[in-house]
């Protein structure tokens, strides 16, 4: 019987988790802890690290983990490459479970860059109304640009306040629709949108809002990660776990 360790704290994760437990496989699904209260789950929950390659594939093979399934955020480029290597060392198969980035429409304004560094660098000038929309861990970053208004939406709670001296901070769990950002952006006069290209539907609202107000968007590519067997839908892990098949990268 495959015993399956899902790499998650996605959407994705959640339906595969979902699939799997519909199924009766034997899978955990793994949180970095980054949200003090994540999704309940059907199938057992983990919350934390491995301890770099080493101890995931410690975790591997302790556990008995026969598939290895990377479903965790696009931009979470360390814990992706440390499961090819841990996947490697222990000898198993990995697949990630990813989604296409999202691409410019006509009517948008996007200004890609290619880091955080870089996008902190597109906000030099006179004060804007910035809304940061990429999670809270980079948001210290924008601290060198300390001119602008920040506009901030987390899914939980700071336990500390972020370290800009002129923000607003908002407090809520997406999905979030079109109309609700267009408002949000128009109560607050954003000017810009920054945020990273991590793809799906559930944030993509935002990018729909600002094309609809006229307002350019900072755009962060996705990190370049390792080759691996890559897939974009649930059916496809299902297979893979089922038949071992080579899907391609």
């Amino acid at each position: 019987m495959p015993k399956i360790l899902i790499l998650g704290g996605t959407t994705e994760a959640s339906a595969l988790a979902e699939a799997l437990a519909t199924r009766g496989d034997d899978a955990v699904l793994s949180y970095a802890g980054r949200v003090a209260n994540p999704k309940a789950q059907p199938v057992p929950t983990r919350v934390g690290g491995f301890g770099g390659v080493a101890g995931l594939a410690d975790y591997l093979r302790n556990e008995g983990i026969t598939h290895l399934v990377d479903a965790t955020h696009p931009f979470a480029a360390t814990m992706s490459r440390n499961a090819v290597e841990a996947a490697a060392d222990a000898g198993i198969p990995l697949v990630a479970l990813t989604r296409p980035a999202w691409t410019a429409e006509f009517g948008d304004d996007w200004r890609r860059v290619e880091d955080i560094k870089a996008a902190v660098a597109m906000l030099d000038g006179a004060r804007r109304s910035v809304m940061l929309a990429l999670g809270r861990v980079h948001v210290a970053a924008f601290a060198a640009q300390p001119q602008h208004r920040y506009l901030l939406r987390f899914v939980d709670t700071p336990e500390g306040p972020p370290e800009l001296p002129d923000h607003r901070l908002i407090v809520d769990r997406g999905p979030f629709d079109v109309a609700g950002d267009v408002a949000l952006m128009r109560d607050h006069a954003i000017d810009v949108v920054v945020c990273k290209n991590a793809g799906g539907t559930g944030a993509r609202a935002k990018l729909i809002a600002a094309r609809e107000l006229g307002i350019p968007v900072v755009m962060i590519d996705p990190p370049v990660l390792p080759e691996r067997v890559q897939v974009e839908a649930v059916a496809d892990v299902l297979r893979w776990i089922d038949h071992a098949a080579d899907l391609g990268v």
